[in-house]
């Protein structure tokens, strides 16, 4: 799938994973369903469940194909996943193309049993981890950089007594961005890249625990949130309870979480490393009021991750918050059309605007970015022919000016409109009466004292990052 065959509202996805133990034996696949309906958002592509039973026959049973949730899914196909020990994932294609072999998780049969891998991420040396893989006899049957990662936990497998010292051997070659949910025979791991770029947590219902990318997943579950994965730890999960090995870890000034978490992955109700989602774009949208005021009547958001920053750009101005939008949530985030000319058609499909809302009325318009300025300017004329007098448009991130080498589908520069335009050029281009830009020293409002990624705003990445896009080499 090319780029122009994505229609968004902005940025891919990343991916959403989900892995859940039964110490008692019951079934976990109704709960990984529910966790990953809950992290829906963070991939619309496709989707999978793998299932063992480590009291049994310890047989891997899995089902995985393109498409929603519900749509892969029915009550019969999840009643014919019998086991305790369960890893889902949702995926929005980063590296790879969009093909049903693609989806995950992976089930790998090898020597020591079967493993089952989730990942969210991308790796920055996959290419040459993949040659020297090919080299010595692998055989791909995918185009994923997660499938190097089953690869090396396989075969460090073979040198080691258990399998979390297989994934700490594998931590210690793959290099770039990942949260990992994997499950061997009888344990589910789960591991954080050491700069903590991806989100990883813990949860906990009886006597069954948790893993899952953000922790609204396991509120989905009826689960308790237990606390997040630090960077660089892997936790194993075996009937005798839970393990931390965090010899992986570096120094928490080196960390760097992805910024875009909290501006736009995430749902609201997540919290991620002790940040809560909705407080962080409250903050953002608060910092935008500060920075570009503007005379207006009301002020509106996006949806979805627009919404909160608009709500607290309104509270800092003191100009009311209002509802302008209408989304038809049967839609998902990321749908597929045939052409870039039906991009516009496809815009209106997802939002309507309310005309009685914004006849009339100067609007502040609050999104979480711009990319192409494709859809920003759609926008902005259905505001302005449902009679809105002036839109002023305020985004809750910094310019795009960098891609993006883990996992978030930031297109080429030569897609990013304000890679070679300048923010006039820009608000002339989408049509809007204003423009403002969240201030890049001011992202660390929305986070505290936590170490973040920012690259894709500044081009300071937290590691060597390769000289061509990763994302297109497996095409």
């Amino acid at each position: 799938m090319s780029e122009f065959e994505k229609v968004t509202t902005g940025l891919g996805e990343e991916c959403g994973v989900f892995g859940a133990y039964d110490m008692d034996g019951g079934d976990v696949a109704p709960s990984v369903y529910y966790g990953l309906f809950a992290l829906q958002h963070r991939g619309q592509e496709s989707c999978g469940i793998a299932v063992t039973d480590t009291y049994g026959e310890r047989k891997v049973h899995s089902k995985k194909g393109l498409g929603l949730v519900n749509e892969v899914f029915d009550e019969e196909s999840l009643q014919e996943l019998k086991g305790n020990l369960g890893v889902g994932h949702v995926r929005y294609s980063t590296a790879g193309a969009s093909r049903a072999e693609n989806a995950m998780p992976l089930v790998i049969n090898y020597v020591k049993g079967i493993l089952a891998i989730a990942h969210n991420g991308n790796l920055t040396n996959a290419i040459e981890l993949r040659h020297e893989l090919e080299y010595t006899g692998a055989i791909f049957q995918t185009t994923i950089d997660s499938e190097v990662i089953a690869y090396h936990i396989a075969r460090e497998r073979l040198n080691v007594e258990k399998a979390e010292d297989a994934v700490k051997n594998a931590m210690k070659k793959i290099q770039g961005a990942y949260a990992l949910v994997v499950s061997s025979p009888r344990k589910m791991i789960g591991a954080r890249d050491p700069f903590g770029l991806k989100p990883l947590c813990i949860g906990k219902r009886d006597n069954t625990y948790f893993l899952a990318s953000e922790s609204c997943a396991i509120a989905a579950v009826g689960g308790e949130f237990v606390r997040d994965v630090e960077p660089g730890e892997i936790v194993s999960f075996t009937k005798h309870g839970m393990k931390s090995d965090k010899t992986m870890a570096i120094d928490p000034k080196k960390q760097a979480r992805c910024i875009f978490e909290y501006i736009y992955f995430a749902r609201m109700d997540s919290v991620i490393d002790d940040v809560n989602v909705y407080h962080a774009r409250i903050v953002a949208g608060k910092a935008l009021a500060e920075s570009y005021p503007v005379d207006a009547d009301l002020v509106v958001g996006v949806p979805d991750s627009g919404l909160v920053a608009a709500k607290g750009y309104s509270e800092q101005s003191g100009i009311p918050y209002g509802m302008a939008f209408h989304k038809n949530s049967y839609v998902g985030r990321t749908f597929i059309k045939p052409k870039q000319s039906q991009r516009e058609s496809s815009v209106k499909i997802k939002l309507n605007v309310i005309e009685e809302v914004v006849k009339g009325k100067r609007i502040v318009m609050v999104d979480d970015s711009i990319v192409r300025g494709t859809t920003c300017a759609n926008i902005i004329k259905m505001l302005k022919k449902a009679g809105a007098k002036e839109v002023h448009v305020r985004i809750s991130s910094p310019p795009f000016l960098h891609p993006c080498y883990f996992g978030t589908d930031v297109p080429s520069n030569e897609q990013l409109i304000a890679h070679s335009h300048t923010t006039e050029q820009i608000r002339e281009m989408i049509g809007a009466d204003s423009l403002g830009y969240m201030e890049v020293d001011k992202l660390k409002n929305m986070v505290g004292d936590l170490a973040y990624c920012d690259a894709c705003f500044t081009g300071n990445y937290p590691m060597e990052v390769p000289g061509r896009d990763v994302s297109l080499a497996f095409e």
